[in-house]
């Protein structure tokens, strides 16, 4: 992306680098699960709609998600920064709620989403990701 980093390879002044150290990890992370889920929601639209639609939106909409937080992962900067937290927040206010819903009313989900049962299909990556992200973002606020 032109414009980020200088010809030593560092951030471009004013331009928070959230890509280093555990920051790469996340990307990685975050990367993975918007691939599984964009798969896994792509696939169950097209398929099986009709069966559990509330589900199948639940899942695209984490997708949607977990791209935008990645693309402002690699994007860096502080503006990036502040809306990857917010939609962080927002990652884990979905799967507790999600994560509690399909707990409480089963019924309701015919079929799992990515966030049913706190991301249990998903060996609790989605609850962990987002507080792991909220933190790293933090620690990357500039002074």
């Amino acid at each position: 992306m032109a414009g980020t980093t200088t010809d030593d390879g560092a951030p471009a002044a004013g331009r928070t680098r959230l890509v280093a150290g555990p920051g790469l990890l996340l990307v990685w992370l975050y990367g993975v699960m918007s691939v599984g889920a964009v798969s896994r929601s792509v696939y169950q639209i097209l398929t099986d709609y009709g069966s559990a639609p509330l589900a199948h939106v639940l899942s695209a909409v984490a997708a949607v998600v977990y791209a935008f937080i990645t693309y402002t992962l690699v994007r860096g900067g502080e503006k990036a920064r502040r809306a990857a937290l917010v939609c962080c927040a927002a990652e884990l206010a979905g799967v507790l709620i999600v994560g509690t819903w399909t707990l409480a009313d089963p019924s309701a989900f015919p079929d799992s989403t990515v966030w049913s049962d706190y991301g249990m299909g998903y060996v609790f990556i989605p609850v962990l990701l987002p507080v792991t992200g909220m933190i790293w973002l933090r620690r990357a606020r500039t002074a």
